[in-house]
């Protein structure tokens, strides 16, 4: 994609440009404007214009689920005598995700010092109302769809062993999540049986979820892959007390993770809750070290990834310690 297009949009809307791996994002002082990159990672294609206007209209729809009021809908940027400009008369050249900016104020990672019970509960109950609206999608529960995944972690952090995580944290690690599969492989069955697998959120983290006048929203969902978005609901709603752990507020996560138990009834809760936690403490090590892997990244930033991997899979190996204890 021509570059010159980026730059011309940011001087058209007076805006800050932010850059991901897969987006660009472009802040105005009332909007968002989220433009996909023409990239293909395997598990993310934006690589032709089709694919992107469809993952755009699919971000849209799925995050609307969880937060009606910021996702406004795809604009398309078009290209005429004039030069860019988001809609009207020209070529359609690319699409954009339009959504209304949340205050930095109302994100939760903003307010972790100032967090009410009420709202965590609220939250803890804005999902669970979610989970048991959202389409089921049984196909996702079966225990060789997970292990897939956690053996899919393991390969590919083997080469930072001894870099982000000691030997013997990645091998007790390991063990432990076989170890679970061995011991509870009926229970992925019953799950199932039970409705419990959904097409859900898969990437509640603290930067995702706001605390609007209208009421909580959680937004960013995955729309990308399946894959990383439906599953077991405890694997999804557990993400974001995994993340309140490891911002020092388990006090919080304790709460979130009563309310959900309370309402949910789920009589596996005790059992799964340490293994979908360890897992999504691993996934955020991998991804963490991943970030080494850039040969562009200034030194500081290296050391500044490098450490919350080795923090990230520090607390995988502390959950996985808590894996089969219960019964």
């Amino acid at each position: 994609m021509d570059t010159k297009l980026i730059d011309a949009l940011v001087n058209l809307l007076k805006g800050d440009l932010v850059q991901t791996h897969t987006s660009w994002v472009i802040l105005t002082g009332e909007f968002v404007y989220k433009i996909k990159k023409p990239v293909n990672f395997g598990f993310l294609d934006y690589s032709t214009l089709e694919k992107r206007k469809e993952n755009c209209q699919r971000e849209v729809d799925l995050n609307k689920r969880l937060c009606p009021w910021i996702y406004l809908g795809v604009v398309p940027i078009v290209r005429s005598s004039e030069g860019y400009k988001l809609g009207g008369e020209g070529q359609v050249v690319e699409y954009a995700v339009k959504m209304r900016r949340v205050p930095e104020e109302r994100l939760m990672k903003n307010l972790l010092d100032s967090l009410t019970t009420d709202q965590i509960r609220a939250l803890s109950k804005h999902l669970w109302n979610f989970h048991q609206r959202a389409e089921r999608k049984d196909e996702f529960g079966r225990l060789e769809v997970m292990k897939f995944n956690t053996d899919e972690n393991f390969l590919q952090t083997e080469k930072y062993v001894g870099i982000t995580i000691e030997e013997g944290d990645y091998l007790f690690i390991r063990k432990k999540t076989d170890e679970f599969y061995e011991r509870h492989a009926c229970l992925f069955e019953k799950r199932i049986k039970d409705g419990r697998i959904r097409d859900g959120h898969g990437d509640i983290r603290l930067e995702h979820v706001a605390f609007l006048d209208e009421g909580v929203c959680i937004f960013d969902c995955i729309e990308f892959n399946e894959r990383f978005r439906c599953g077991d609901v405890l694997n999804d709603m557990c993400f974001l007390s995994m993340e309140l752990d490891f911002y020092g507020r388990s006090d919080l996560a304790e709460i979130y993770e009563e309310e959900y138990k309370r309402l949910s009834r789920d009589p596996e809760f005790d059992i799964f809750l340490p293994f979908f936690k360890c897992y999504r403490a691993y996934v955020r090590g991998k991804v963490e070290s991943f970030m080494l892997d850039d040969p562009n990244l200034p030194e500081d930033l290296r050391r500044e990834h490098r450490e919350r991997a080795r923090r990230f899979f520090k607390l995988s190996r502390y959950y996985a310690e808590q894996i089969n204890q219960a019964t």
